[in-house]
């Protein structure tokens, strides 16, 4: 009998082509070429067939290219079709909640800090910001080669607490702060993000980073739950299982600052942070309790396993 990993691969030779062909064709007729679909194939396809390790860790990102296709989708449906779009009731509640006296006036934190922005808050919130995915990315990475049972946990996670944050999107379509700083507290449909506070960081750098990041922002009503918010949340408990050490405390860092980022620069409300947060944990629950509960689901973990387990060599 086959190893797994190598029985595998040779199905993976008209599988992976087909199935590229398939999503090439599907995104075309669903949202329209985009150059990034070709990127996405082309790396898929080029780790599959470069070696069995750049083989093995495809197989085991095929979980964050889900997320990804499921994200890009979500353009071809945007939920404020759907239903309303939550603009100034949370608006309200924020500036109830979490308002801040300011020369007779209450404000929310966003305006706040609209306020009292800085040059070097800008660049550190900037630079938090841009942690949002790669940091995710990279310790999957790592986990990948050191631990790849709490990387399937890991990643399994990451695609729940997003399938859950986009369910809330559709179920509860909400305005982010900048658009009532831009458009008012009625609603307008949109097709295009903005970089609010961050435009400060692209100027301050003089490049358009966030700028072509959020010209290609899949849904603007989708600022609550904030999916930013519960990233880092998922890295620091799951680095945290894995007893990272040091980089427990840069992970937590990196969450705090990534959720003062969040507020700082306009694209979240408080309580959009804390549902990211309040999402991460159901996630996270959700998993552990599989874990400990579901034969089905552990099945599942160890033909992942051993579809991304080294082939051994002869002799």
């Amino acid at each position: 009998m086959l190893p797994s990993s190598l029985s595998a691969g040779r199905q993976g030779r008209w599988l992976v082509p087909a199935l590229s062909v398939a999503y090439l064709l599907f995104s075309y007729f669903l949202i329209g070429f985009r150059p990034e679909q070709l990127v996405l194939v082309g790396l898929c396809n080029a780790c599959y067939f470069l070696s069995d390790t750049t083989r093995r860790f495809i197989t085991g990102f095929s979980i964050f290219v889900v997320f990804w296709i499921l994200y890009d989708y979500m353009r071809a449906f945007p939920n404020y079709a759907y239903r309303a779009v939550d603009v100034a009731q949370l608006y309200h509640t924020e500036k109830s909640l979490f308002g801040i006296s300011w020369h007779g006036q209450l404000l929310t934190p966003n305006e706040f800090w609209l306020l009292h922005h800085t040059a070097w808050l800008d660049v550190l919130c900037g630079i938090f910001y841009l942690c949002w995915v790669p940091i995710p990315l990279a310790f999957a990475g790592y986990l990948f080669f050191r631990n790849r049972p709490l990387f399937f946990a890991f990643s399994l996670t990451f695609l729940l607490v997003n399938i859950l944050g986009f369910i809330v999107y559709y179920l509860h379509p909400a305005a982010p702060p900048w658009y009532v700083q831009q458009h008012g507290l009625q609603f307008r449909p949109l097709i295009m993000g903005s970089t609010a506070g961050l435009a400060r960081f692209d100027k301050l750098v003089g490049m358009s980073i966030f700028k072509g990041i959020y010209a290609k922002n899949a849904n603007v009503f989708a600022a609550m739950p904030s999916l930013h918010s519960a990233y880092p949340a998922i890295v620091l408990f799951y680095a945290v299982k894995n007893r990272s050490g040091l980089f427990n405390a840069f992970f937590l860092v990196v969450m705090l600052g990534i959720w003062f980022a969040a507020v700082y620069t306009s694209h979240h409300y408080v309580l959009d942070v804390l549902a990211g947060i309040a999402i991460a944990l159901t996630g996270i629950g959700i998993i552990r309790l599989l874990l400990a509960k579901s034969a089905l689901f552990n099945q599942f973990i160890v033909k992942f396993l051993r579809a991304t387990s080294p082939v051994p060599t002869a002799g």
